[in-house]
């Protein structure tokens, strides 16, 4: 799957529709904040009937204290409906609050589950945007509109109902103009979704933009791109402004156009209602009444129309947020997962493997076969491009091959259950992972339970335990996002030290020394040593001179293997393995040039 590509149907309200089960989850709420909506809105249906007895009996009889009554229950109407507002305000609000917490966890644990195919294609700005943005949009959904659309629907349809009591003859004119006002909404609303989906495209191509340039901030200094990028964030903002603009001026439009035929109606009604008074065939307290109630409809009516476009724009949000949530990833494990064998053997095996990425047409693996015996040290060396890594991709099984198998402990990968797979790797990729927090807690990644004194064997024998001494907090010092605090051979030897951790009995190391300088890369080196001893290792290296001493090494040039042996043996080959090692072994040193 794509960056979840732009979903080209027809939009309308149906895309809220996979969300209601995150909101049918507290049914118990949903029916105190629906008791809560019927009474504010029968208190609210009850003021009219007290206003018409004021009128009618009241002012006519002269009697201070049926006033004086009808206002006491005036006061207690407006006290029920202002506690039955509030209440219902809280429940709604609160429940718009857990539904999209509920969901941005669903939406997040889903992305943890996909796997790599989707992030190739996938921007991260992008997706970033949709568990902020879209779900703040969806909140205002769950937590207001759909409260109010309810509200306004119950005080419409009780409104109108009383009146059809109040005046039957009054009430057939209004039924008459409600078309002309439900037609409006009905037309600008799909409008209004896809200008505000498309506003949401626009406010994730900014997002995705800055978190890439924030996440390069000293490239781009380094570079003085500051005023090109800051300018190119403002193009993209404002693109997002324009559509979001495109989208208001729509509701505008639509709220303007359904309040004045609202208004319209009520004073077109109530003129006609002024010619039966004045006939003597209505009193002025029903015309009151009945007046009282056209406002009620009227107002929720036109409150609709509100409501109805912020679902509309919720709507937009919530369709890219199915998209996650419809997304499955490719690989997954078998209903009935075979067993790896325990112990572990720590054996790997190519069968005839023939790989190309999804984005890409070429192959980057044609034909590869190879073993590695259980304790054994192999390199995988070749000018880049070559599929060295795309070999590590598929051990951990990111990707499937399109033909032949790969085989861990002599079962088949598909077979397997990937977690459990996985739990026999550890990985020391060439640029790693530090995770925003502690030393500890980086790592201790993979096992959260270990205990601090095994998190302190760990970097002792990853040849980190001193420079950690070092730190201000030893290992409860917070290293910043992406370990910016720490040089980068630091850096090598925390994820070395995860590694040890984890104690998995297969290592893949893929150029973990190829960025040091020549101090790290001695500590990290013998780090490393330390960490292969007594496991099978399957060694990344474009610096031949960490590899000498493999058991064996695989050449691979063009995704296939075309030379393999002991480094001597390659030598006296005088093949390619023999050519890269002369540019690396008999290269001069390079001098300073010296200006007289």
């Amino acid at each position: 799957m794509s960056s979840p590509p732009p979903d080209r149907r027809r939009p309308s309200l149906k895309a809220l529709k996979p969300l209601i089960p995150y909101g049918l989850a507290y049914k118990g709420r949903i029916a105190a904040a629906i008791v809560a909506l019927a009474a504010a809105a029968a208190a609210t249906l009850a003021l009219p009937i007290a206003a018409r007895r004021v009128i009618d009996h009241g002012f006519s009889d002269g009697d201070g204290q049926i006033i004086d009554a009808y206002f006491a229950v005036l006061i207690c109407v407006v006290a029920a409906i202002a506690v039955a507002s509030a209440l219902r305000f809280y429940l709604v609000v609160t429940l718009g609050e857990r539904i999209v917490t509920d969901i941005r966890s669903a939406i997040f644990r889903r992305l943890t589950m996909l796997d790599p195919a989707f992030f190739d294609a996938a921007r991260s700005g992008d997706l970033l945007s949709r568990l902020t943005a879209d779900t703040t949009q969806v909140k205002s959904a769950f937590g207001v509109s759909i409260s109010m659309a309810l509200r306004n629907i119950a005080l419409f349809l009780g409104a109108l109902g009383m009146m059809i009591v109040t005046s039957p003859k009054l009430s057939a004119l209004v039924i008459l103009a409600i078309p002309l006002i439900v037609l409006p909404l009905v037309l600008s609303g799909r409008a209004v979704q896809r200008r505000a989906r498309a506003a949401q495209d626009r406010l994730a191509d900014a997002t995705a933009y800055a978190n890439e340039a924030v996440g390069a901030v000293r490239t781009m200094q380094a570079f003085g791109t500051e005023r090109m990028t800051a300018d190119r964030f403002a193009a993209a903002a404002e693109a997002a402004f324009v559509s979001a603009r495109g989208a208001s001026r729509t509701r505008a439009y639509l709220t303007g156009a359904v309040i004045f035929l609202v208004s319209a109606s009520v004073v077109g009604i109530l003129w006609w209602g002024a010619q039966d008074v004045l006939a003597g065939q209505m009193s002025a307290g029903r015309l009151s009444q009945f007046v009282l109630y056209a406002v009620f409809a009227a107002s929720a009516l036109g409150q609709l129309s509100e409501v109805y476009g912020e679902l509309a724009a919720a709507s937009g949000a919530a369709e890219r947020l199915g998209e996650i949530l419809d997304a499955h990833p490719a690989i997954t494990a078998p209903a009935r997962p075979l067993t790896l064998p325990e112990p572990p053997l720590g054996t790997l095996a190519f069968e005839d493997v023939r790989f190309a990425y999804p984005s890409r047409e070429a192959q980057s693996l044609r034909g590869v076969s190879f073993c590695v015996r259980a304790g054994e040290r192999v390199a995988l060396v070749g000018p880049s491009g070559a599929g060295k890594s795309t070999v590590f991709q598929l051990l951990l099984r990111f990707y499937d091959p399109q033909a032949g198998r790969v085989l861990v402990d002599g079962m088949a990968l598909p077979s397997l259950d990937p977690a459990a797979l996985r739990q026999r790797m550890a990985l020391v990729p060439q640029e790693p992972t530090i995770f925003m927090g502690s030393v500890l807690d980086n790592i201790r990644y993979g096992r959260p339970d270990a205990t601090l004194a095994e998190v302190e064997r760990a970097a002792e024998a990853a040849a980190a335990a001193d420079f950690i001494a070092g730190l201000p907090e030893g290992y409860e010092t917070r290293i910043g996002e992406r370990g910016v605090t720490l040089s980068g051979g630091q850096r090598q030897r925390i994820a070395i030290a995860r590694a040890v951790l984890k104690d998995a009995p297969i290592l893949l190391l893929d150029e973990a020394t190829s960025a040091l300088d020549a101090e790290s890369e001695r500590a990290v080196q013998t780090a490393l040593e330390r960490l292969m001893a007594g496991r099978t290792s399957l060694v990344i290296a474009h610096r031949l001179a960490t590899v000498r001493d493999a058991d064996r090494i695989l050449v691979m040039e063009d995704g296939m293997i075309v030379e393999e042996g002991p480094h001597e043996a390659l030598i006296r080959r005088d093949g390619l393995y023999a050519r890269l090692a002369a540019l690396q072994f008999d290269e001069p040193e390079p001098r300073l040039a010296v200006v007289s």
